[in-house]
């Protein structure tokens, strides 16, 4: 096993004069669950980008479960690396179905394609692990944000990543959507020891009580990383924020208002 599932050594993303991440050296070790804080533009999903294989930085070294970009087939490493995006769309199918186009990376099942019995029982397995097996069935236009995001992680597991990347996963989610999600987030951290996770969100009340480092990112630069309860604290909140924050903790969960 790797020490590290996920290191950025000097990277640096420029778009014309835009610097979208300047100077990024971070190591994420195997097994660690990140959450990931910053403003709007601030580079979060350029950074996860980078660790999905999607972008190539413009200066510096990048390795993700062990291999360096520019020696490694990126097709294959994507294979190990399970992406969760609210946003992506898809043909209006059941959610065992949406579970399993995981498998071929595609918005809909493939035609003449068909699933392995070992894949369609670790599917039924994934689904449980989200809660979503009593409503397997249930078609994507008809889910609810809740019903779609659990299901989007149970997409993203089927490949059994060694890598998890969550995209404001809880975006658009009611208030029970939202915990629902987070207890899910939180199972499957206790349930697969070994997997590595970066989440993005807006919010510190969407940070997951399994979190174990925080990495805060603005105006593209790292402003603040590691273990969560050295760095997720008043200061370095009004820090991102440019606000006097005030930050409490209940019942292993965060919460931040304007101090």
């Amino acid at each position: 096993m790797n020490a590290s599932a996920l290191s950025f050594d000097h990277v640096s993303v420029r778009r014309g004069e835009k610097m979208l991440l300047n100077d990024i050296s971070l190591d994420f070790p195997t097994g660690s669950h990140w959450a990931v804080l910053g403003p709007n533009g601030a580079g979060k999903t350029t950074m996860l980008n980078i660790a999905a294989t999607r972008l190539y930085p413009t200066t510096g070294t990048v390795d993700v479960l062990g291999y360096r970009f520019g020696r490694v087939d990126t097709r294959e490493l994507r294979k190990h690396i399970g992406v969760v995006d609210p946003k992506q769309k898809f043909t209006n199918m059941p959610a065992h179905e949406v579970v399993l186009s995981g498998l071929t990376a595609s918005n809909g099942l493939l035609p003449r394609w068909t699933p392995t019995e070992q894949e369609l029982t670790y599917r039924d397995e994934v689904l449980e692990l989200v809660g979503m097996s009593s409503r397997a069935g249930n078609m994507w236009a008809d889910m609810s944000q809740g019903e779609k995001a659990r299901t989007l992680i149970a997409r993203a597991l089927i490949i059994d990543p060694d890598l998890l990347l969550l995209d404001e996963p809880t975006t658009g989610l009611d208030l029970p959507g939202r915990e629902t999600l987070l207890r899910v987030v939180d199972n499957l951290r206790a349930t697969i020891p070994a997997l590595t996770t970066v989440m993005i969100t807006h919010h510190v009340e969407e940070i997951a009580s399994s979190t174990t480092d925080v990495l805060m990112i603005k105006d593209a630069e790292v402003l603040a990383s590691g273990a969560v309860d050295e760095v997720l604290t008043a200061s370095n909140l009004g820090k991102l924020y440019d606000m006097s924050v005030g930050l409490e903790t209940i019942r292993g969960r965060w919460f931040a208002f304007e101090a």
